[in-house]
Formats: structure tokens, sequence, C-alpha cells
């Protein structure tokens, strides 16, 4: 159970009213969704998850935001074992790394899985191009396309229309979950079932959470909606697990695309203690007050608890606000409690700032300007 070390006063009567209003916003079913799995697609995943396996060296994730943010995060943190290695391309227009990824998959066997609902964002759309051409030339068009597997709409949209046409095995982006609200769904089942990690005890957790975690997740809403009054507008996510770097990036899109609306929203950033503590450190310790602190305490061993307990002591004597988070398992478990539970912390988090965390209107704006450009 994920447990916290702050007891803020909580308005429990607009807390079920928010709670209400999330669980029956239309892109509200990540709320329920770990009890509401889809069970079919579930056995078809890990099905599809095999056959990877036995036919590839490598499997080329492409998505951009929440279509690889959440499942890169959970891969690198718990670097599970699999014969089959994970690429990731499409989450950059940078020609280089695009190469760089063309060039590691080089002679070797592989298949794609292209994750995007409508099939148009350009950064995964150019990625997906050039290797489904790699693939037609190594296999031919129909084992090319017997290795392509696309988690899109699953009505309509560029990508579904081609996915239908050419035959590739398709799987749901659920039309009521938004992409950084998503990893719990195929989006980020498939690619983390092919890496080896255990999706039952993730989803197990998870599942633990959707009762668990509507105390810790109220708190931590709460003390951050009561930080924001008080004009500490940024907030430090602080892990001291270097594999957890791609989970604080996932916590940063959550955030920052949940809040970062109507001129409010708390920033988010990140560090990975002790390495930051000889960069960023001196300026946590001793610039402008204006920030507060989250540590994601996972279990650890006794030298790195020694250094969250000097950094929590120091940091607080310095005037920082620091919110413990506290992880009750460094595992497939853990992290689906934790994925929960802050999914659950920033919907309310950014309702009780009077913003929609759903939407995310700006990077749309952003996507307008560039098709102008092209």
């Amino acid at each position: 159970m994920i447990s916290v070390n702050f007891n803020p006063e909580v308005d429990k009567e607009k807390v079920d009213k928010l709670l209400k209003e999330i669980a029956h916003d239309p892109l509200g079913g990540w709320y329920s969704l770990p009890k509401n799995t889809d069970m079919g697609e579930f056995v078809r995943i890990k099905e599809a998850a095999k056959e990877i396996q036995d036919s590839s060296e490598y499997l080329v994730c492409i998505g951009i935001g929440g279509s690889y943010l959440g499942h890169r995060a959970i891969n690198e943190a718990l670097r599970p074992k699999s014969d089959t290695k994970i690429i990731y391309a499409g989450n950059s227009l940078s020609r280089r790394e695009l190469d760089w990824a063309l060039k590691k998959v080089g002679d070797h066997d592989f298949s794609v899985n292209v994750i995007s609902k409508s099939g148009t964002t350009l950064e995964p759309a150019v990625a997906f191009g050039e290797f489904k051409k790699k693939l037609i030339e190594k296999y031919g068009e129909t084992e090319a396309y017997s290795r392509i597997y696309a988690t899109t709409d699953a009505k309509k949209g560029a990508l579904h229309d081609e996915a239908v046409a050419c035959g590739y095995k398709m799987f749901t982006v659920p039309d009521n979950i938004g992409g950084r609200y998503s990893v719990l769904s195929a989006v980020g089942l498939l690619p983390m079932a092919v890496a080896g990690v255990d999706i039952d005890k993730l989803l197990e957790g998870a599942s633990d959470a959707v009762e668990t975690a509507v105390e810790p997740a109220t708190k931590y809403a709460t003390m951050r909606y009561t930080l924001d009054s008080k004009h500490y507008d940024t907030e430090i996510f602080a892990s001291f697990e270097p594999a957890t770097m791609y989970f604080n990036e996932w916590l940063k899109q959550l955030f920052g695309e949940s809040e970062g609306k109507n001129k409010r929203g708390i920033l988010p950033d990140s560090v990975i203690y002790s390495t930051d503590l000889h960069s960023l450190g001196q300026f946590i310790q001793d610039g402008r007050r204006n920030l507060f602190e989250t540590i994601i305490d996972y279990p650890t061993d006794e030298m790195n608890a020694k250094v969250v307990t000097a950094v929590r002591v120091a940091h607080a004597e310095g005037g920082i606000p620091v919110l413990n988070i506290g992880v009750p398992s460094y595992d497939e478990r853990g992290f689906g409690e934790l994925i929960y539970f802050f999914e659950l912390a920033c919907a309310l988090s950014a309702k009780m700032m009077g913003v929609n965390p759903f939407d995310q209107p700006g990077v749309e704006a952003y996507k307008a300007k560039l098709q102008e450009l092209l």
C-alpha cells in the first residue's frame, strides 16, 4: 500500500464530488480500468508477446508522449529478462536518432508495435514509414505485415484503416482513456509483456490500488493544492534509483499536460539522487524558495536509505516542503500501485485547481502550427 508522511485537512465532501466527476468523465476510463480489463484482449496481448519473443530479436516500439513514456518507464525500471530487446523510435524528429535505431536493428529479425490513436501524429508516422519499408525489404510484403502490431483506435483513423487493409494485428487505444493515462491498457501492456514484465502482477497491484490509493492520493492532491496556493509553483520529483529516470519523465508529462492550463499548474521537474546532488543539489538546497520536493521512496539498500534520510532532513532545514511517497515494493505489483496512485492524485489535483485533467489544448496548438509549416 502506498504511504505518505503528511496528513492535511481534507474536504471529504468536495473530494467525493470530484471523484464522481472523474469517474464519469468521457476520458475517465482509466479510473476503473484495472478492475475492468478486457480479458479477451489481455489474452491476445500475451499471445502476441509470445509470438514476438519467438520470432524477433528486437521489437521496435513506435510512439510519442503517452504512447511510449509509461511502458518505457516500467521496462527501464524493472529491467526484466527477455531475449527480445525493445528499441524506441518515433518519439522525436531527429534524423540521427532514427538512423541509429535503423542501424541497431540491422539485419536482425524484428517486429514493430506502432502506437498511435490517429496514425497522423508526425513523429511516429515518419518512423513507422521507415521501419515498414525495412520490414518489406527484409521479409517481403506478406511476412512484413504479419510482423506489424498496431495499437490504435478501434473504429477509425489513418492507422486503423491501414491496419484493416493490410491485415496488421490490432489492439485498442480505448476511446475513454487519454494517452498519458493509458499505460495500463494495450498501449503499455504489449511492449511490457514482450520485455518480460509480468503484466498479471502489474494489474494486480493497480487493481488493489483502486481501493487502497484513494486516501493517500487525496492527501497528496490536497498538499499540492495547498502548496500551490502558497506560491510553491515548482515540484521536484526525487528518486534515488537511476533506473527510474523514465518513470520521472512519465510523471512530468502526466502532471504537466494535466495541470498546465489557463495559466495555472505546478511546473514538474525531476532529479535522480545522489547523482543530482552534485549538480542541482546546490540550487535545491539554497536557491529560490518557490519549490517543493516529492520523494518517491522505493525500498532500497542501507547506504541509499541513509542518502534518502540526509536529503529529507537537509532540504527541510533549508526551507523546502518535502513530501514522501512510500512505495511498498520494487516490482510489478509495486509499480502497478504507483501508476494508479499518481494517475488518481494528478486528476484530483487538477480538478482542485479548476482545470480539465484530460485535455491538452497546448499540444494541439503546436501540432497545428507544425502542420502549417510543413
